[in-house]
Protein backbone atom coordinates (compact mmCIF):
# COMPACT_ATOMS: atom_id res chain seq x y z
CA UNK A 1 0.00 0.00 0.00
CA UNK A 2 1.22 3.50 -0.81
CA UNK A 3 0.05 6.93 -0.25
CA UNK A 4 -0.38 10.06 -1.81
CA UNK A 5 -1.14 12.77 0.35
CA UNK A 6 -2.06 16.40 0.60
CA UNK A 7 -3.34 17.50 4.65
CA UNK A 8 -2.76 20.95 6.42
CA UNK A 9 -3.05 21.03 9.86
CA UNK A 10 -4.43 23.89 12.19
CA UNK A 11 -3.61 24.46 15.84
CA UNK A 12 -6.29 23.24 17.69
CA UNK A 13 -8.09 21.29 14.74
CA UNK A 14 -8.85 17.70 15.11
CA UNK A 15 -9.78 16.07 11.72
CA UNK A 16 -12.00 13.47 10.90
CA UNK A 17 -11.16 11.61 7.71
CA UNK A 18 -14.15 9.17 7.04
CA UNK A 19 -13.30 6.19 5.01
CA UNK A 20 -14.59 3.69 2.59
CA UNK A 21 -15.28 -0.63 4.13
CA UNK A 22 -13.68 -3.28 1.91
CA UNK A 23 -15.32 -6.52 1.73
CA UNK A 24 -12.62 -7.94 3.87
CA UNK A 25 -12.09 -5.28 6.09
CA UNK A 26 -10.41 -1.68 5.62
CA UNK A 27 -7.61 -2.77 3.84
CA UNK A 28 -6.22 0.42 2.81
CA UNK A 29 -6.44 2.72 5.53
CA UNK A 30 -5.90 0.05 8.25
CA UNK A 31 -2.45 -0.53 6.67
CA UNK A 32 -1.74 3.30 6.95
CA UNK A 33 -2.33 3.40 10.58
CA UNK A 34 -0.78 0.50 11.37
CA UNK A 35 2.53 1.05 9.67
CA UNK A 36 4.54 3.89 8.66
CA UNK A 37 6.00 2.88 5.53
CA UNK A 38 3.30 4.51 3.46
CA UNK A 39 4.05 7.95 4.14
CA UNK A 40 0.64 8.76 5.80
CA UNK A 41 1.66 8.74 9.29
CA UNK A 42 3.49 12.04 9.11
CA UNK A 43 0.66 13.73 6.89
CA UNK A 44 -2.05 13.13 9.31
CA UNK A 45 0.20 13.34 12.19
CA UNK A 46 1.15 12.03 15.77
CA UNK A 47 -1.87 10.61 17.33
CA UNK A 48 -5.10 8.97 14.38
CA UNK A 49 -7.61 6.53 15.79
CA UNK A 50 -9.86 4.76 13.84
CA UNK A 51 -13.27 3.89 15.05
CA UNK A 52 -14.99 0.99 13.53
CA UNK A 53 -18.26 -1.24 14.94
CA UNK A 54 -18.43 -3.60 17.89
CA UNK A 55 -17.33 -6.49 15.39
CA UNK A 56 -14.75 -5.01 14.47
CA UNK A 57 -13.00 -6.27 17.67
CA UNK A 58 -12.96 -9.88 16.74
CA UNK A 59 -10.50 -8.94 13.95
CA UNK A 60 -6.56 -8.09 14.07
CA UNK A 61 -7.61 -4.54 13.42
CA UNK A 62 -7.84 -4.01 16.93
CA UNK A 63 -3.92 -3.92 16.66
CA UNK A 64 -4.47 -1.01 14.77
CA UNK A 65 -5.45 1.29 17.25
CA UNK A 66 -9.83 0.39 16.54
CA UNK A 67 -12.05 1.63 19.07
CA UNK A 68 -16.02 1.73 18.84
CA UNK A 69 -17.92 3.90 16.66
CA UNK A 70 -20.36 5.42 19.06
CA UNK A 71 -21.04 8.96 19.98
CA UNK A 72 -18.99 8.61 23.63
CA UNK A 73 -15.99 7.39 22.38
CA UNK A 74 -15.85 9.61 19.02
CA UNK A 75 -16.93 13.03 21.63
CA UNK A 76 -13.99 11.80 23.55
CA UNK A 77 -11.22 11.67 21.05
CA UNK A 78 -12.36 14.99 19.73
CA UNK A 79 -12.48 16.68 23.03
CA UNK A 80 -8.90 16.67 22.83
CA UNK A 81 -6.83 19.38 21.55
CA UNK A 82 -3.44 19.50 20.12
CA UNK A 83 -2.59 19.22 16.51
CA UNK A 84 -2.15 16.37 14.40
CA UNK A 85 -4.62 14.53 15.86
CA UNK A 86 -7.15 12.52 13.46
CA UNK A 87 -10.01 9.85 13.50
CA UNK A 88 -11.20 8.16 10.88
CA UNK A 89 -14.52 6.74 10.39
CA UNK A 90 -15.63 3.34 8.47
CA UNK A 91 -18.97 5.87 7.08
CA UNK A 92 -20.02 2.98 4.66
CA UNK A 93 -20.11 0.16 7.36
CA UNK A 94 -21.24 -3.05 6.72
CA UNK A 95 -23.53 -2.21 4.08
CA UNK A 96 -20.77 -0.64 1.87
CA UNK A 97 -18.78 -4.13 1.77
CA UNK A 98 -21.89 -5.79 0.09
CA UNK A 99 -21.01 -3.85 -3.35
CA UNK A 100 -17.02 -4.31 -3.51
CA UNK A 101 -15.83 -5.68 -6.72
CA UNK A 102 -12.88 -5.44 -8.58
CA UNK A 103 -13.18 -2.60 -11.85
CA UNK A 104 -15.75 -1.07 -9.44
CA UNK A 105 -15.41 2.29 -7.37
CA UNK A 106 -18.35 2.91 -4.78
CA UNK A 107 -19.05 4.50 -1.63
CA UNK A 108 -22.10 4.29 0.31
CA UNK A 109 -22.60 8.28 1.66
CA UNK A 110 -25.64 9.95 0.33
CA UNK A 111 -27.69 9.16 3.35
CA UNK A 112 -24.48 8.59 5.98
CA UNK A 113 -24.76 11.93 7.09
CA UNK A 114 -23.76 11.21 11.61
CA UNK A 115 -20.31 12.09 10.78
CA UNK A 116 -21.12 15.64 9.61
CA UNK A 117 -23.24 16.35 12.80
CA UNK A 118 -20.16 15.57 14.85
CA UNK A 119 -17.75 17.37 12.88
CA UNK A 120 -20.14 20.47 13.39
CA UNK A 121 -20.43 19.64 17.22
CA UNK A 122 -16.74 19.72 17.23
CA UNK A 123 -15.81 21.96 14.90
CA UNK A 124 -13.61 19.08 13.38
CA UNK A 125 -11.97 19.56 9.77
CA UNK A 126 -13.99 17.03 7.65
CA UNK A 127 -10.77 15.58 5.03
CA UNK A 128 -11.70 13.60 1.71
CA UNK A 129 -9.83 10.17 1.75
CA UNK A 130 -9.78 7.35 -1.04
CA UNK A 131 -8.08 4.21 -1.69
CA UNK A 132 -7.58 3.49 -5.09
CA UNK A 133 -7.33 -0.77 -6.21
CA UNK A 134 -8.83 -1.83 -2.98
CA UNK A 135 -11.61 -3.63 -4.62
CA UNK A 136 -9.06 -5.43 -6.79
CA UNK A 137 -7.42 -7.36 -4.25
CA UNK A 138 -10.17 -10.28 -3.31
CA UNK A 139 -13.13 -10.96 -5.79
CA UNK A 140 -16.33 -11.70 -4.26
CA UNK A 141 -19.87 -12.58 -4.97
CA UNK A 142 -22.40 -9.79 -5.71
CA UNK A 143 -25.64 -10.70 -4.47
CA UNK A 144 -28.26 -8.26 -6.28
CA UNK A 145 -30.88 -6.74 -4.65
CA UNK A 146 -34.27 -9.13 -4.04
CA UNK A 147 -31.88 -12.16 -3.95
CA UNK A 148 -32.52 -14.92 -1.24
CA UNK A 149 -28.31 -14.00 -0.80
CA UNK A 150 -28.67 -10.63 -0.48
CA UNK A 151 -31.88 -11.49 2.04
CA UNK A 152 -29.39 -13.67 3.71
CA UNK A 153 -26.38 -10.56 3.98
CA UNK A 154 -28.89 -8.24 5.53
CA UNK A 155 -29.99 -10.37 8.28
CA UNK A 156 -26.87 -10.77 9.72
CA UNK A 157 -26.15 -7.27 9.05
CA UNK A 158 -29.18 -6.29 11.06
CA UNK A 159 -29.11 -8.90 13.85
CA UNK A 160 -25.09 -8.95 14.40
CA UNK A 161 -23.38 -5.71 12.98
CA UNK A 162 -21.39 -7.23 9.76
CA UNK A 163 -22.79 -9.32 6.41
CA UNK A 164 -20.96 -11.79 5.25
CA UNK A 165 -19.05 -12.41 1.93
CA UNK A 166 -17.93 -14.97 -0.05
CA UNK A 167 -14.95 -14.28 -1.55
CA UNK A 168 -11.70 -15.10 -2.44
CA UNK A 169 -8.33 -14.37 -3.48
CA UNK A 170 -5.29 -16.09 -4.58
CA UNK A 171 -3.55 -19.27 -2.89
CA UNK A 172 -0.21 -19.42 -0.90
CA UNK A 173 1.84 -20.80 -3.90
CA UNK A 174 0.76 -19.18 -7.12
CA UNK A 175 -1.81 -16.62 -7.86
CA UNK A 176 -3.28 -19.32 -10.27
CA UNK A 177 -5.18 -20.96 -7.23
CA UNK A 178 -8.12 -20.02 -5.03
CA UNK A 179 -7.32 -18.88 -1.41
CA UNK A 180 -7.29 -15.98 1.25
CA UNK A 181 -4.48 -14.33 0.56
CA UNK A 182 -5.09 -11.18 -1.59
CA UNK A 183 -3.97 -10.62 -4.96
CA UNK A 184 -0.56 -8.92 -5.48
CA UNK A 185 -2.82 -5.20 -7.03
CA UNK A 186 -1.23 -1.50 -5.40
CA UNK A 187 -3.56 0.22 -3.19
CA UNK A 188 -2.59 3.65 -3.27
CA UNK A 189 -4.85 6.21 -0.78
CA UNK A 190 -5.24 9.76 -1.45
CA UNK A 191 -5.81 12.47 1.81
CA UNK A 192 -7.10 15.44 -0.36
CA UNK A 193 -7.25 19.26 1.77
CA UNK A 194 -9.30 19.64 5.11
CA UNK A 195 -12.82 21.43 4.36
CA UNK A 196 -13.07 23.84 7.33
CA UNK A 197 -16.00 23.71 9.48
CA UNK A 198 -17.49 25.38 11.79
CA UNK A 199 -18.56 24.70 15.86
CA UNK A 200 -22.24 24.28 16.16
CA UNK A 201 -23.66 23.22 19.19
CA UNK A 202 -26.71 21.97 17.86
CA UNK A 203 -26.27 22.24 14.08
CA UNK A 204 -29.55 22.35 12.05
CA UNK A 205 -30.49 19.90 9.45
CA UNK A 206 -29.90 22.66 6.91
CA UNK A 207 -26.63 23.02 8.17
CA UNK A 208 -25.66 19.51 8.14
CA UNK A 209 -27.17 18.71 4.67
CA UNK A 210 -25.46 21.53 3.18
CA UNK A 211 -21.53 20.57 4.82
CA UNK A 212 -22.48 17.17 3.69
CA UNK A 213 -22.93 17.85 0.14
CA UNK A 214 -19.63 19.87 0.30
CA UNK A 215 -17.68 16.39 1.65
CA UNK A 216 -19.43 14.79 -0.96
CA UNK A 217 -18.04 17.13 -4.06
CA UNK A 218 -14.51 17.18 -2.54
CA UNK A 219 -14.56 13.30 -2.27
CA UNK A 220 -15.71 13.34 -6.25
CA UNK A 221 -13.23 16.17 -7.08
CA UNK A 222 -10.25 14.12 -5.46
CA UNK A 223 -11.21 11.02 -7.04
CA UNK A 224 -11.40 13.13 -10.75
CA UNK A 225 -8.09 14.23 -10.18
CA UNK A 226 -6.28 10.91 -8.97
CA UNK A 227 -8.05 8.35 -11.19
CA UNK A 228 -6.16 8.95 -14.32
CA UNK A 229 -3.23 8.54 -12.67
CA UNK A 230 -4.07 5.25 -11.45
CA UNK A 231 -5.52 3.52 -14.17
CA UNK A 232 -8.66 4.59 -14.82
CA UNK A 233 -10.10 6.44 -17.95
CA UNK A 234 -11.70 9.95 -17.65
CA UNK A 235 -14.98 8.76 -17.97
CA UNK A 236 -14.63 6.38 -15.16
CA UNK A 237 -17.00 8.28 -12.06
CA UNK A 238 -16.73 7.58 -8.58
CA UNK A 239 -20.51 6.33 -8.08
CA UNK A 240 -22.04 7.53 -4.16
CA UNK A 241 -24.70 5.33 -3.36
Amino acid sequence: TKTDCQHSQRAGKLPILPARLHDRGDIGIAAQLAIKATGVAGALGPSRCGVGCSTTFISPLIIAGICPVNRDSIDYILSKNGTGNAIIIVVGGAAESLNCTPGKNSVTLRNRKGFVKLALRHGADLVPVYSFGENEVYKQVIFEEGSWGRWVQKKFQKHIGFAPCIFHGRGLFSSNTWGLLPYSKPITTVVGEPITIPKIDNPSQKEVDFYHGVYVDSLIKLFDKYKGRFGLPETEVLEVN
